[in-house]
């Protein structure tokens, strides 16, 4: 049986962990897609899998301040989510990436990124600079001054993923990001993952756990709303076997991990 991860093996932060939650309960409409979650991250790529309505979004959108918990504590960035929390202030600290997101089509890419850092209230002296190198990072520098709605699917992609770290965020939220993205797009995607992972908690949900694989540092695996794991990728890959399901060792242990949760309650 693999082991979980302990506290001490994901560091905290000098204030402590950059997500801190205990018996998190939050609704999607009438149901509780996280449910009664305990789950500890500080700096590192941190991957989120499970099956789809796992309630992978629903915690993302919980860590972005879109979703208020119906109950249990909650924690981000050393800030306890409440009635009187500063969501203003907490949010210029954040990056998030959702699955879809809106944006002006005549806009340039340009224009975007420069007015979603203008939403986070960077200060206006560093926008410019800031815009230019994050549109680099996500080799769009030659499309810079083209129109949104010109661009293809996976180009759009890119320019959100632009605009969620165009502040440098302490905390950045991924919700599958690599959607769209051709095979080199997504192995550079994966340099950039472990190059924000040095400074910053990253969270990757995501159904490719290749990506995961190659790129994090440690997994939460979710189903139901509930943890049925975490651990690190070799933890992950050692957890399946030759009659697992899945056309790698990783994939056979996420399956595995499934299985058995959803035999005895308990991976």
């Amino acid at each position: 049986m693999p082991r979980m991860v302990s506290a001490a093996e994901v560091a905290p932060t000098s204030y402590g962990w950059q997500i801190q939650a205990e018996g998190l309960n939050v609704r999607a409409g009438r149901r509780m897609a996280v449910d009664g979650l305990d789950l500890r991250l500080g700096t590192g790529v941190h991957g989120l899998l499970g099956p789809n309505g796992a309630g992978k979004t629903t915690l993302i959108r919980s860590l972005a301040t879109v979703l208020r918990p119906a109950n249990g504590e909650l924690q981000l960035l050393g800030q306890s989510i409440g009635g009187r929390t500063d969501l203003r202030a907490l949010r210029r600290r954040l990056g998030y990436l959702p699955q879809e997101f809106g944006f002006y089509p005549r806009f340039t890419v340009r224009e975007f990124v420069e007015y979603i850092a203008w939403l986070k209230e960077m200060p206006a002296t560093d926008i410019p600079g800031a815009v230019q190198r994050v549109i680099e990072r996500v080799g769009l520098a030659d499309r810079a001054d083209d129109r949104m709605k010109t661009l293809s699917g996976g180009m759009v992609r890119r320019a959100g993923i632009a605009q969620a770290i165009v502040n440098d965020p302490e905390l950045l939220l991924l919700d599958e990001p690599t959607v769209g993205l051709d095979p080199a797009q997504r192995l550079e995607f994966r340099t950039l993952l472990r190059e924000l992972g040095t400074q910053s908690c990253v969270l990757v949900s995501t159904h490719l756990v290749e990506d995961v694989a190659a790129a994090c540092t440690d997994v939460v695996l979710m189903d139901s709303g509930k943890l049925v794991f975490q651990g690190t990728p070799a933890d992950l890959t050692a957890a399946g076997g030759s009659d697992d399901i899945g056309d790698s060792p990783i994939e056979r242990g996420y399956s595995a991990l499934l299985a058995r949760y959803r035999a005895g309650g308990s991976a």
